[in-house]
């Protein structure tokens, strides 16, 4: 059972604050509560005030929360305006308090005040969010893949389409990588953007990780010479018998063709004394096993959530986004909150869609958390009709909204934040 505590003060951090801030993150993370030099001052260049959260305890820090601005893609390629969550801790000594309550229920509603389309979170664990009206709208699959039994012919010259693969350093990836990347998230629901921080991070400019080392970056370039796509990935040095059994672990890995994605595969799966390859965190509908000429060589090694949404903004969420059918259908949508509540009308079509508030019979009732996991494309309202989610209003409504919500590939988002 929560219990309140008043005496507790919940606000925004000082820059001064910072340090005990990330000790308390660290706390809540089970990593060593000391903040090097060189953590804090990588630290430093995110901090943004306002938006790091807070909770103090005679002066101690003991919950922590951060959001920052974000762009998410939305089914048919038009980006939304997002709240990204993360650093989200209570000390261990602080729960059951209500503190993330209070520190989510100030971030959301200035969030919708500022006119953020939806929230986003990666959640460490599965129960907390949805009783904030997050839901899981993009999911993960990882492979392992035993490079032996792909059936691939590693004699055959890598690739095979007149596109070439090379090995290029962090500066190339930083003055590459923006572009693709860009050109990738515009076709790929659940995508979000990548700061110039985010490619500084991910080649080692800045260091929150002292233990980090320099990975190896793979460019495949179009017969064409376009860059089309990039890997990530490192490889331990394991061998037994005089044999190796080494593995290749993908980092990051987009392509803006299959071509493309099909080169970068089958490059992981050549380098000599590679006998596994990690395929990182991918969309539960990848290509990736269906490259190779023996799938079951790929087996799925992880499974879970991913990406979870929560609407601020029903009408622009919906408005946003493409629709695979033509039709109508009115959403009773329930919101503990109060931030997006209400009764609206969708009419879509292949043109897109509108949305309104009305106040004809309701089609569906739902929370607010399970629209959220609709409107990404990947749940199925028949199936949270039959988990008792969903009350259909209207016989067969269930369907009529999968025929409008559904799409023909899951969403998907790269990153964690």
């Amino acid at each position: 059972m929560t219990r309140p505590h008043p005496d507790i003060d919940i606000r925004p951090v000082t820059e001064p604050e910072l340090a005990d801030w990330l000790r308390a993150v660290n706390t809540g993370f089970l990593r060593a509560p000391t903040v090097p030099d060189s953590d804090l001052e990588a630290r430093r260049t995110q901090f943004e005030p306002g938006r790091f959260l807070g909770a103090f305890d005679g002066g101690r820090c003991v919950a922590t929360f951060r959001s920052f601005d974000q762009q998410l893609t939305a089914v048919g390629g038009a980006t939304v305006p997002a709240d990204a969550v993360t650093g989200v801790t209570v000390t261990p000594t602080h729960r059951r308090h209500g503190l993330l309550t209070r520190m989510m229920a100030r971030d959301l509603a200035v969030a919708k005040d500022r006119g953020d389309v939806v929230a986003t979170l990666i959640a460490a664990e599965y129960p907390i969010y949805g009783r904030y009206g997050f839901g899981p709208a993009a999911w993960m699959t990882e492979w392992t893949i035993d490079v032996p039994r792909t059936g691939l012919d590693l004699r055959r010259p890598v690739p095979d389409d007149g596109g070439r693969i090379d090995l290029v350093d962090g500066d190339d990836v930083r003055k590459l990588g923006p572009e693709l990347h860009e050109r990738v998230r515009r076709i790929q629901p659940g995508a979000v953007n990548r700061d110039e921080m985010w490619w500084r991070v991910h080649t080692g400019v800045v260091r929150f990780d002292p233990t980090w080392t320099e990975p190896f970056y793979a460019v495949y370039r179009s017969p064409e010479g376009e860059v089309q796509g990039l890997a990530t990935y490192e490889s331990d040095d394991n061998w037994h018998d005089k044999q190796p059994h080494n593995t290749a672990t993908v980092k990051q890995l987009i392509a803006s063709t299959p071509a493309a994605e099909r080169a970068l595969w089958r490059y992981l799966c050549s380098i000599d004394w590679i006998t596994h390859v990690k395929s990182g965190w991918r969309a539960p509908d990848d290509l990736l096993p269906l490259f190779l000429p023996d799938p079951r060589a790929a087996r799925i090694t992880a499974q879970a959530d991913w990406l979870w949404v929560r609407l601020l903004d029903v009408v622009r969420a919906l408005e946003a986004r493409t629709y695979e059918g033509e039709g109508s259908l009115v959403l009773e949508v329930t919101d503990r909150d109060g931030l997006a509540g209400g009764r609206y009308r969708l009419e879509a079509s292949s043109e897109g869609g509108s949305c309104t508030p009305t106040t004809a019979d309701a089609d569906l009732t739902l929370d607010v958390a399970d629209l959220a996991a609709l409107w990404l494309g990947d749940e199925s309202a028949v199936r949270l009709v039959a988990l008792g989610r969903v009350r259909e209003e209207r016989a067969g409504a269930g369907r009529s909204a999968d025929a409008l919500l559904r799409t023909s590939r899951r969403p998907w988002c790269p990153d964690m934040f």
